[in-house]
């Protein structure tokens, strides 16, 4: 069982050359914070860009890359891993 402090480093890993998928299947919570920027991006991200790096999808879909890594560290912050 990890701790918050261990969570909040975890999620604090999450960086730009990472894939949709590959936070999406260690972070639940990314799931909903991908659904939010779906309207900014004009499709589904997850469905669209699922193999693609993050700093991909916000050049493909010209969204704000440090606004993005920021809202799923913070979505992070209160789920744990997989869950």
């Amino acid at each position: 069982m990890t701790d918050k402090s261990e969570n909040s480093s975890l999620i604090s890993a999450i960086e730009p050359g990472m894939t949709v998928l590959d936070i999406v299947s260690t972070y639940s919570a990314a799931q909903e914070v991908f659904k939010r920027w779906d309207y900014r991006a004009g499709e589904c991200i997850c469905c669209n860009a699922l193999f693609e790096s993050l700093e991909t999808v916000a050049e493909k879909y010209n969204l704000d890359l440090v606004a993005l890594v920021q809202d799923l560290r913070n979505a992070g912050d209160n789920a744990k891993p997989g869950a």
